[in-house]
């Protein structure tokens, strides 16, 4: 028996494009809240996911120039990501063959080798084991024997993944239908400005799911409503992974008659004035004959692009104020647009009711633009995140907390959520739960 409580809802569901409105269902999927609080569960994750799954560790940037490094942390996992002398990427398990010590923290760039500050093992950029001190004491000591233990490592664009499992299937594989849904979008136009990781009091799952369904918008997110449509917006679901179509520069339904043009005006400038480059107290401008709001909004963003040297000219109306967004089992959430990109992701922590929130931020430069330096910081919990991500990681506190009352046994999900139920299908398989296990 799977521990979702009726899987057979959530296969019937694979393949399908729905709306944010869901599917007429016989009743909700039951997910258990032990997968939220369980020591048990997450160790359970802790041998059965982490080590085998491809996770999104950092951007091209961090890592472009030989000498370039990254260390990427996953609860205590610990992958050593480094650009050798010869140019290739390569990643290693960060642990010092000798004692077992990390060899590199954090991210920097310059190194000429890779040296354990222990005991001063020291290794090539490629991995190969070439100094030992006082190598007599230790007999014989064959260097292949001792080289750094890899892991693998591979780019989409300008985001670096990485795997410990050395047999899993390659990235392009792992990512289904997605390379092909983002078909329309120059990868490699883009370039990472910025990227944060915090603290969060709450398990990985709940900073994961919180980007992973529209239908909190109506919640925690009404001042979004005057400019995005919540209720139409098409999810799709591949095995591993789900998408969600969301168009921005138009009222959500929910708003009726009350969803005016000032209106979108208004609520785009406070949540996502940015895009434009001016200030968030702009008056609303006319809208020509013929023309809607979105339409006005798409060619601001064109023309704030094109100020930055950047051409976006090439998409509709509707694609350049829409998001794509992918979300990629098991803790990845990546939000596409013509000019920047998003990547949201969660860590697991030292137990279920910790984990890490990470965001990279990406914009769209001239095709042949240099590399970025990316802003590279870890800061502290209560950090202001901006309007809107501050009403996503407040909701992400409270949550962890609810989840511990003793009489909450399950969460009742809905087919609006699918992509929620999905991520929660594929913990089935890969924890060895009932008849799909992996």
């Amino acid at each position: 028996m799977s521990l979702l409580d009726d899987p057979n809802k959530t296969e019937s569901l694979e393949g399908l494009a729905i709306t944010a409105s869901g599917l007429d269902r016989n009743g909700p999927t039951l997910v258990p809240v032990d997968r939220y609080i369980s020591p048990e569960w997450a160790a359970i994750e802790a041998e059965k996911v982490w080590p085998h799954v491809w996770q999104v560790a950092c951007s091209v940037d961090h890592v472009t120039e030989p000498g370039d490094f990254y260390e990427y942390r996953c609860g205590w996992i610990s992958i050593l990501i480094v650009r050798g002398d010869d140019g290739e990427l390569r990643a290693f398990q960060n642990a010092c063959r000798h004692r077992g010590n990390a060899i590199c923290e954090g991210t920097g760039s310059g190194l000429e080798e890779l040296r354990c500050p222990y005991h001063r093992w020291a290794w090539t950029t490629e991995g190969k084991l070439w100094q030992v001190p006082n190598r007599k004491g230790f007999g014989h000591l064959d260097n292949d024997d001792y080289a750094l233990i890899p892991a693998q490592v591979d780019t989409f664009g300008r985001i670096v993944f990485v795997n410990l499992d050395m047999d899993a299937m390659p990235l392009g594989e792992w990512l289904e239908g997605i390379p092909d849904d983002l078909s329309w979008c120059p990868l490699d136009d883009y370039r990472c400005s910025a990227q944060v990781i915090t603290p969060m009091p709450s398990n990985w799952k709940v900073v994961a799911e919180g980007f992973s369904e529209t239908y909190h918008i109506q919640g925690i997110h009404r001042e979004m409503l005057g400019h995005i449509d919540d209720v139409d917006a098409p999810q799709k679901l591949w095995h591993r992974h789900g998408m969600s179509y969301q168009n921005y520069g138009v009222p959500s339904p929910r708003l009726g008659k009350n969803g005016t043009p000032e209106v979108v005006w208004t609520t785009w400038l406070n949540n996502m004035g940015e895009r434009l480059g001016i200030p968030k107290d702009t008056p609303a401008p006319d809208v020509p004959e013929g023309l809607t709001m979105q339409d006005v909004i798409a060619q601001g963003i064109i023309d704030h692009c094109a100020s930055q040297g950047v051409d976006i000219s090439m998409h509709d109306n509707v694609r350049i104020c829409a998001i794509s967004q992918y979300n990629l089992f098991p803790n990845a959430s990546m939000l596409f647009m013509p000019d920047m990109f998003s990547v949201l992701s969660s860590r697991p922590g030292p137990t279920p009711d910790e984990s890490q929130f990470v965001m990279m931020s990406f914009r769209r430069v001239a095709p042949g633009a240099p590399r970025s330096t990316p802003l590279t910081a870890e800061v502290p919990a209560g950090t202001d995140f901006g309007f809107v991500m501050n009403q996503d990681v407040g909701i992400m506190k409270t949550a962890q907390r609810g989840l511990h009352q003793p009489g909450l046994t399950h969460l009742a999900l809905s087919a609006e959520e699918c992509r929620v139920i999905n991520l929660h299908r594929n913990l089935d398989e890969w924890c060895g739960a009932g008849d799909s296990a992996r």
